[in-house]
């Protein structure tokens, strides 16, 4: 199953483009601020309903313009498969395969996306919370039954809450909480599981691919559990014990909703101590380790959306990154110079001019 073709109409700063795309590597090259990475944006757009780089419709859609659609073909073993995703402002946005609408619950029907972009630095050196939240993105594409985990979770803590709130103003009884504990242990113990069986996954290639995207030393992915233990059981009797605490602040202070999913070097935090390359190059690994487990857990490697990856890399890291990608699975690399990426001739190419794209590439 490949990507064969990407259509977008107003996106960005884009017109209308369709790309045909190759079954292997798809170099995007061209200027800055020519479009590129919006080109990637709007193929990620097309496929999963979603941006990594904004949550406002607005910023997606062309200046000028009411209305972006973005529309992903996918060639699944001659079977055609058309994801659109399309913006109108002032009335929302729909995602749709083949006519039907696709949920955010529906990541089975979806294909898998593993993306690195100078944006998503945030994932090594921001707050645990960035990191959390692409664990369980994670959790759902490795296995799309545990997708809502996350979300579970989050309705079981909102209620928990809510009735910390109520309680504190005198508006409900203490007594309600202890049926509350017990929903959110068992919705965190099943999350807990979860992150540290996908974390176990991921440790082993991160070290190793760390290493080989030069990255010196011992490079470490672990997660630390808040509770300690993935036992419903003993997640309950630490929430009763904390009943006092959480009435006094209003709100729950213990769970999974407060992990961390720390990134080490030679036992010094990366988010902390890390140079901006050993940050880089640990989001690199980060995202190639998803990658063999993906590949390894469904048969089928990941999409692969490469924004800007070879400009601070030397020419041998760039080699080994391009060996990699084409160990097997489909992506798309931008760079401002073609000469960023060895070995042109196993790629396609992809000229962005102002928002167009080059008259090789073109279609129709």
């Amino acid at each position: 199953m490949h990507v064969a073709l990407l259509e977008a109409r107003g996106f960005r700063n884009l017109h209308h483009v369709r790309v045909e795309l190759a079954s292997g590597i798809t170099l995007v090259h061209g200027a800055n601020g020519s479009g590129k990475t919006n080109l990637l944006e709007a193929l990620c757009v097309g496929l999963t309903g979603v941006s990594w780089r904004t949550r406002a419709d607005r910023e997606l859609v062309r200046f000028g313009e009411r209305i972006t659609r973005a529309e992903a073909t996918l060639d699944d073993d001659g079977e055609n498969r058309r994801f659109v995703a399309s913006i109108v402002l002032g009335e929302g946005r729909h995602h749709r395969l083949n006519g039907a609408g696709v949920g955010a619950s529906d990541v089975a029907l979806r294909p898998a996306v593993a993306l690195f972009s100078p944006d998503r630095m945030s994932l090594i050196k921001g707050p645990p919370s960035e990191r959390r939240r692409h664990l369980d993105g994670f959790v759902g594409a490795l296995w799309p039954s545990r997708a809502d985990l996350r979300g579970r979770y989050g309705r079981a803590l909102a209620q928990r809450n809510a009735l910390l709130t109520r309680v504190r103003a005198g508006a409900a009884s203490r007594d309600g909480l202890r049926a509350w504990d017990a929903e959110l242990a068992a919705t965190a113990a099943a999350l807990v599981e979860a992150r540290e069986e996908a974390v176990a996954c991921l440790a082993p290639p991160f070290r190793s691919l760390a290493a080989a995207l030069g990255l010196d030393g011992d490079a470490e992915l672990a997660y630390r559990p808040r509770t300690g233990t993935r036992d419903a059981g003993e997640i309950e009797a630490q929430l009763r014990e904390r009943h006092g605490a959480d009435l006094e602040r209003g709100h729950s202070t213990h769970g999974p909703h407060l992990d961390e999913v720390a990134v080490a070097l030679d036992g010094r935090a990366l988010r902390r101590f890390g140079s901006q390359g050993q940050q880089r190059a640990a989001l690199l690994a980060l995202i190639f380790a998803e990658r063999e487990a993906l590949m390894a857990a469904r048969g089928t490697p990941p999409l692969m959306l490469l924004d800007d990856v070879t400009s601070e890399l030397d020419v041998d890291r760039r080699r080994l990154l391009v060996e990699q990608l084409q160990s097997g699975g489909q992506a798309m690399i931008t760079a401002t110079e073609t000469e960023h990426v060895p070995d042109r001739r196993e790629h396609a190419e992809v000229e962005i001019v102002a928002g167009r794209v080059g008259v090789a590439a073109a279609i129709g």
